[in-house]
């Protein structure tokens, strides 16, 4: 057999599995066909009573794009970052939300914009030993909200998501102090407790802080320092099991009466 024939018939399949591949593709790429505004987004609308988020996303995607300058478009611009949270993919999410919020500032839906733009951070927030740059994030956005929209439910919500997210992050703030006070890193571990005092006075993590503070200010042999610490503490949590706990420490460290609690914390 000539060598070209041969050759040919080695290279015809793969050239005919190289052509279908290619021309399935090009199909699967091809942009879906044009159709009238209300018929597409029913059919997103209906994607989402199914439960279909993603798929809905895209679909209300494809109204945006096909009828760009339609009152739909607005909508579904909305509607694509609300499927998308829907579907747990909060980048695409945060993406809608934000080119909602730079086409449309003036909407009429623009607090709920900006709210639920802050909510895909919040529903992002990791276990207090990881990242805490979702938090960060969803303290920030969830502010905003509050200082731009006061008088709107979702400015109340925001308040309430505000006052969780700082517990959040005084929470992480505490993990790694407590990991420093179990390395022995005295000094470091007070940066964080002081921390969570000072920037985090409402969250439910203060007590255990001042704890933690006495703690590290006896470690460090500052007893002044751990004995005003505790009579912060018993002053402003004086039925708490950390100040039960501060004031064993100061008796077994001779800065305390055992018994005395009351007239010791009065003296100090």
């Amino acid at each position: 057999m000539p060598l070209f024939l041969s050759t040919c018939k080695r290279t015809l399949p793969a050239l005919a599995l190289f052509l279908l591949l290619t021309g399935c593709a090009s199909d699967k790429d091809k942009a879906p066909p044009e159709k009238p505004v209300e018929e597409l987004y029913t059919e997103a609308s209906d994607l989402m009573d199914k439960r279909e988020f993603s798929e809905a996303a895209r679909r209300f995607e494809e109204v945006e794009r096909q009828h760009p300058y339609s009152q739909w478009a607005t909508r579904a611009q909305l509607m694509s970052g609300y499927a998308f949270y829907q579907a747990l993919d909060y980048d695409s999410a945060v993406t809608a939300y934000d080119q909602f919020i730079r086409i449309h500032p003036g909407n009429d839906n623009i607090a709920y914009a900006y709210y639920m733009r802050a909510l895909c951070d919040y529903e992002r927030l990791a276990d207090v030993r990881r990242d805490q740059s979702y938090a960060q994030n969803a303290l920030q956005e969830l502010q905003t909200v509050v200082s731009r929209f006061p008088q709107t439910t979702y400015a109340k919500d925001a308040v309430l998501k505000i006052a969780l997210v700082n517990d959040h992050l005084a929470g992480a703030e505490m993990e790694v102090g407590r990991n420093y006070l179990t390395q022995h890193l005295y000094t470091a571990a007070v940066g964080r407790f002081k921390t969570v005092v000072e920037k985090y006075q409402t969250t439910s993590h203060v007590p255990e802080a001042l704890h933690r503070l006495v703690e590290s200010y006896l470690a460090l042999g500052i007893p002044q320092e751990a004995k005003m610490t505790a009579a912060v503490l018993g002053h402003n949590f004086p039925g708490s099991s950390w100040y039960e706990n501060s004031y064993s420490l100061l008796v077994k460290n001779n800065l305390a009466s055992e018994g005395d609690k009351e007239g010791w914390l009065n003296r100090n």
